[in-house]
């Protein structure tokens, strides 16, 4: 229970520091970058790549803080029930973060294409998480902690 509400914790922390970040000083270093990579194409428009990438840095801050409540929220059920599926949707919730906001923040920042790849894996991760989380209400599997 410890882990997953003080990984929420910092993980919420950390992506407020980053949204702000993100907002107040990300821009000009993101025009700076990517000055001579051409406008992206999105929804049949063309958008600026440090706007695109801005965007995503930001997604990523959100996710993260997304899946930190989502911890607290596995740590709060972990106080009252000994669950397997309970500690699958917290790493799953956990790594998910790790790859998914991860991977963003290291192809926003670096410019390096490839850490787009392993994006989808986080997302992957995060599905399995509420859906462990989900099948978690459903089911009598976990034991009571006073039992």
């Amino acid at each position: 229970m410890k882990f997953w509400g003080t990984s929420g914790a910092i993980l919420a922390l950390l992506a407020v520091a980053l949204g702000a970040f993100a907002a107040h000083g990300l821009g000009s270093y993101f025009e700076k970058l990517y000055a001579e990579t051409p406008a992206k194409m999105i929804a049949g428009h063309p958008v600026p790549a440090a706007q695109k990438y801005l965007a995503d840095f930001k997604t990523g801050a959100e996710y993260q803080f997304y899946h930190a409540l989502a911890l607290l929220i596995v740590s709060q059920l972990s106080r009252c029930t000994v669950s397997r599926l309970l500690n699958v949707a917290g790493w799953c919730f956990l790594l998910g973060t790790l790859f998914f906001s991860g991977s963003l923040y290291l192809l926003t920042m670096l410019a390096v294409p490839v850490f787009g790849a392993i994006t989808p894996i986080g997302g992957v991760l995060f599905l399995v998480g509420w859906a462990a989380l989900a099948v978690s209400f459903l089911s009598d599997s976990g034991r009571k902690m006073d039992e």
